[in-house]
């Protein structure tokens, strides 16, 4: 194997647990990317819910923060040796890890962004150098330190006839539109999966095994209420233009909760098929505008089967699929990005779309933590 071997770490704002991927990537151009291994590490309970508390002011933040910070990097170490063990490759033989690290706040009109990790931490476990904090110099150079797959996505779906969007759908959804000749555009939506993981975990989580809304099932048995959804539909932040970005700072319960306080009488099931409904109508709403053919879907929304045949409704007569149907399963696409990032950051290579973010001009992205002794990087079997 001559290409060069990088492991990707994910965890989004779902905080359903850590994905990982270990793959090849090409030195040549166009890119090609072989997927070689992956694995997947759910999140402790008392980890979710710790996560869960710092997306607000409360006792002890910094102590809170700097334990859990420890606790994903054990994670991320972990998933990445599962990654690499299902690849059949040594961990030493990575150039690189690239980590996201989880993000609880993000305040770009601040201009800041917290994602907690112990990159030294991961490196001193796998003895491999690790990138980390993606989002900063983006900021520091105005922009809003996100989304930053775009780059990946232009590079990995790109088309020279076809104008494709790439509708990422994890607990916030956001857009890449990937026209055949133009500029490369992208911006965060709205809520993905954020509100409806909530929902299902106040109303039906105690009673089941999972604490998602599988398939959508649920929320296809409710009916969607036109008056909330248009309440919901009037938040300011889908009007407003790009660039933009927005989490869990924006779009929790409470939001919700403020506009639930006018339709008391409403059913939990309607109000899950209502939100169902609000993450299908921004995310058309958003495709719409820019005129691609060809929708293709990755995150966690790809696999929820309502979710996906409100869009195909809504979005009829473009195509509508999963990235799988561009030989990338969508579970992966966001960690392999990030295994492309550091790929980008090694080579000292730009990450970032200015056109994206905002940022003044293309920056180089992230920071490196060299891991133990001198490892080369690359297997040359």
């Amino acid at each position: 194997m001559t290409d060069a071997l990088f492991a990707g770490i994910m965890s989004g704002t779902s905080l359903d647990g850590v994905d990982a991927v270990v793959a090849a990537f090409s030195e040549a151009s166009p890119l090609t990317c072989q997927l070689l291994g992956n694995a997947f590490v759910p999140f402790p309970p008392t980890l979710r819910e710790t996560l869960l508390a710092l997306q607000q002011s409360g006792d002890d933040e910094l102590a809170h923060s700097a334990r859990a910070a420890n606790a994903l990097a054990d994670l991320y170490a972990q998933a990445t040796r599962d990654a690499a063990k299902q690849a059949d490759v040594e961990v030493t033989w990575l150039r690189a890890v690239g980590i996201h690290g989880q993000t609880v706040r993000h305040c770009p009109n601040e201009a800041w962004s917290c994602q907690l990790n112990n990159p030294a931490r991961v490196a001193e476990h796998l003895s491999v150098d690790v990138v980390a904090d993606f989002r900063s110099r983006d900021l520091a150079a105005g922009g809003q330190g996100a989304p930053l797959v775009p780059a990946f996505h232009a590079a990995m779906f790109g088309s020279a006839s076809k104008h494709r969007a790439i509708v990422n759908i994890g607990g916030i959804a956001n857009l890449t539109d990937l026209p055949p000749h133009g500029a490369i555009t992208g911006f965060d939506i709205g809520p993905g999966n954020v509100l409806l993981d909530a929902w299902y975990a106040r109303n039906r989580a105690p009673h089941q095994k999972e604490w998602f809304d599988r398939d959508g099932a649920w929320a296809t048995s409710g009916k969607v209420s036109q008056a909330l959804l248009e309440a919901l539909l009037s938040e300011p932040f889908f009007k407003k233009p790009p660039p933009k970005s927005t989490g869990r700072d924006l779009f929790h319960s409470a939001w919700l909760a403020s506009h639930l306080a006018s339709f008391p009488s409403l059913s939990p099931v309607d109000v899950q098929a209502t939100l169902l409904q609000l993450t299908a109508t921004t995310i058309a709403a958003a495709v719409s505008k820019e005129a691609a053919e060809e929708i293709y879907v990755c995150g966690g929304g790809a696999y929820n089967t309502a979710l996906m045949n409100a869009l195909v409704a809504l979005l009829t007569p473009r195509v509508v699929k999963a990235t799988d149907a561009l030989g990338v399963s969508a579970q992966h696409v966001e960690a392999l990005a990030f295994a492309w990032l550091a790929r980008e950051t090694l080579a000292r290579r730009p990450g970032n779309l200015p056109a994206v973010t905002g940022a003044q001009g293309a920056r180089i992205l992230g920071a490196i933590y060299p891991g133990r002794g001198s490892h080369r990087g690359r297997c040359d079997d």
